[in-house]
Order: C-alpha cells, then sequence, then structure tokens
C-alpha cells in the first residue's frame, strides 16, 4: 500500500527527515552524483583507490553508455595509513602492506562495510531495488565492493572488481550471502601492475571460480591504472546485467 501526504508541509518535512538520517548513518560518506538520463532504473556505486576521492572515475561516466543509471562517487574518509608511516589519506581501511600476507584491517573494512550498505540503503529508499544496483570499486576500492557485495543479504545485479583482490578471504566461504552466490562480477587487472601484482590477483580470481561465483576475467598490457578497452568492457557488462533484470 502507498502512503500519501495530502499536506506538502509534512511530506517535504519527512523528506527532510529521512536525509537527516541518512546522513546521521553515513557522516563520513559525501559522494558525488551523476545521473545519465531519466527515469533512473539503475545505480552503480563506484568506490576509488587509496589515496584518490570520488571525482577519479566521474569523467568516464560519458563513454559508458549506461543510459537511466545513477552513478554514485563516495569520498572515503581520511585515515592515518600504517604502510605510509601514519600518513593520513583517503582510505576505506587501513593498509599494512601491498601484499596478501601483510596483516589486514579487519575491523576497518567491516566498519566501511556498514557505510557502503549505507549507500544501497539510500538507493532503495529512493526506488531502485538492490537488484539493480551494481558496485564498483578500483584498488583497495574493488576489495571494498566485494567485501560488501559478496556478504550482502540481498541480490546485487553485479560487481565491478577493478585492479584489485579478494580481502580476509579465509572468511569468505563461511561469510557469503546466498543471495549474492551467482552475482555477475567483472574482475580486471593489468599484467604490469606492480601495486597490486597480477599473481595477487589471481589468487582472488581463483579463490572466487572455487566459490563457483560467475566470473568474467579480463586482463590489459597496463599498470596499476584503467585503459580504453576495459572501459569499453565495463560498458559491456553494465549494460548486460542491467538488461538481465
Amino acid at each position: 500500500m502507498r502512503v500519501t501526504f495530502k499536506n506538502a508541509k509534512i511530506h517535504a518535512l519527512l523528506i527532510q527527515a529521512f536525509f537527516t538520517l541518512m546522513s546521521a548513518l553515513i557522516p563520513n560518506l559525501e559522494t558525488i552524483v551523476i545521473e545519465t538520463s531519466l527515469p533512473i532504473k539503475h545505480s552503480v556505486i563506484w568506490l576509488h583507490g587509496l589515496g584518490a576521492d570520488g571525482h577519479d572515475f566521474a569523467p568516464i561516466v560519458p563513454e559508458l553508455n549506461a543510459a537511466n543509471t545513477r552513478f554514485i562517487f563516495p569520498h572515503a574518509p581520511h585515515k592515518p595509513i600504517t604502510m605510509n608511516n601514519g600518513y593520513e589519506m583517503r582510505a576505506w581501511y587501513d593498509l599494512f602492506g601491498l601484499s596478501m600476507q601483510h596483516q589486514q584491517d579487519e575491523a576497518g573494512m567491516r566498519e566501511m562495510q556498514k557505510n557502503i550498505e549505507g549507500l544501497i540503503a539510500g538507493e532503495v529508499a529512493q526506488g531502485i531495488t538492490e537488484n539493480n544496483i551494481v558496485l564498483a570499486g578500483f584498488s583497495q576500492g574493488g576489495a571494498m565492493a566485494l567485501f560488501t557485495a559478496l556478504r550482502h543479504p540481498k541480490k546485487l545485479a553485479g560487481v565491478l572488481a577493478l585492479s584489485t583482490y579478494v580481502s580476509l578471504k579465509e572468511n569468505l566461504a563461511a561469510e557469503a550471502s546466498l543471495a549474492n552466490k551467482d552475482v555477475p562480477i567483472l574482475m580486471a587487472h593489468g599484467s604490469f601492475d606492480s601495486v597490486i601484482t597480477l599473481d595477487t590477483c589471481l589468487v582472488s580470481r581463483r579463490l572466487l571460480e572455487s566459490l563457483a561465483y560467475p566470473l568474467e576475467w579480463h586482463e590489459y598490457p597496463m599498470a596499476h591504472s584503467v585503459c580504453a578497452e576495459e572501459i569499453d568492457d565495463i560498458s559491456r557488462f553494465l549494460n548486460k546485467v542491467f538488461q538481465a533484470e
């Protein structure tokens, strides 16, 4: 049943109260929002890499040819990064090193997971169902996108995991959401990446395949970056998963 409000002032106050509540739930995540065309039917929540911000991937939106889509680019909060001698930068969680043998910031990941869940809830509140929401991310943002999406209790449209890895990989099998056991994943990596090496990413690829996730793999002759061919593949993936719903 849909509730309607004859009093426009009451309606406006309720809307204001909702967004005040959402701001309280996700106080650290300011966002850039780009809508490609109306009506909005789909959403992509795209997480940037360590030290970057939400502006990083906003310029590629016109190249993705994703109609009726809202792109949300949140800014990670500033955090001291152990790997960088405590220097503060935008980060989704602390980093102790770039290999999978280094300590991982489990508490930070789980706290940030709640914030990303808050962004998903915000899209649902605007009428976008979870199965029309893609979580995307590059590097540390990609690890956070995978961490959140594969544990999310309702089916999502897909995951874009760019130049990244599966964090806390030893916990995934036990914590994976049944609702997203068949969520489509596009995983892409540069063969010359010296930040998150290809070998590190391949460990994550094999883990996801061993757990029977439907994984689309792409490898490009590039470093820790994004290339034109990859943008074309992302465009095709988004249009495929959104048309499937």
